[in-house]
């Protein structure tokens, strides 16, 4: 992945992050750290 790619992608997440905490107060963040969890454990389960 080239240098500028990776930056604009950088940039991208730092930005929606520092939305959804302007926004929200970080609560889908929270959420989708959550189902990201639950995911994992689901997978563990299945391995």
């Amino acid at each position: 992945m080239p240098d500028r790619v990776a930056l604009v992608l950088a940039l991208l997440i730092a930005a929606f992050i520092a939305g959804d905490f302007a926004l929200t107060g970080g609560e889908t963040l929270l959420f989708l750290v959550r189902r990201f969890f639950d995911l994992m454990d689901h997978l563990v389960f299945w391995d």
